[in-house]
């Protein structure tokens, strides 16, 4: 994990409100069909002034810490925020410092691994700590790049 300076970014997605405890439970976990949305061929294609083909996923509206509600928001990002086509909500991503972590690999084990660091610095008191504000991934071809608000 290295510190670095995250760059503003707006992304237009679908969001689910959510915590890990849900997401552990088959029956309660709303990320999957989240992701099935997400990463449906051309679900993006009609937002304009996209940025770039990667899909990014906000973690932000922590209710407490990792053991609390969350929302995802799995979308693309744009340069300005368009007109909302229909049940697509945009999220201001800040610019900030952030923990930075490559997940690559098999997927989501990769990701899941990467997350599994991230509790671990938080839960030994790791610095910098977390401000659980505005988490972000970023998909792309080489894998997942995660940047952890600090």
């Amino acid at each position: 994990m290295n510190i670095t300076e995250r760059a503003e970014l707006v992304v237009v997605g679908y969001a689910v409100r959510t915590s890990n405890a849900d997401e552990m439970d088959p029956a309660r976990a709303r990320l999957p069909a989240l992701w099935q949305r997400a990463g449906a061929p051309g679900a993006f294609a009609h937002v304009p002034g996209r940025v770039d083909e990667n899909l990014y996923a906000v973690l932000t509206d922590y209710e407490s810490d990792h053991h609390g509600a969350y929302t995802q928001i799995v979308g693309t990002g744009v340069r300005t925020v368009p007109r909302l086509p229909e049940g697509m909500v945009a999220v201001r991503v800040p610019a900030g410092q952030a923990l930075m972590l490559e997940a690559r690999g098999p997927m989501p084990q990769a990701l899941l691994e990467s997350w599994q660091q991230v509790w671990k610095h938080t839960e030994s008191g790791g610095t910098p700590s977390r401000s659980f504000t505005t988490d972000l991934e970023v998909h792309h071809s080489d894998g997942i790049d995660l940047y952890v608000a600090v």
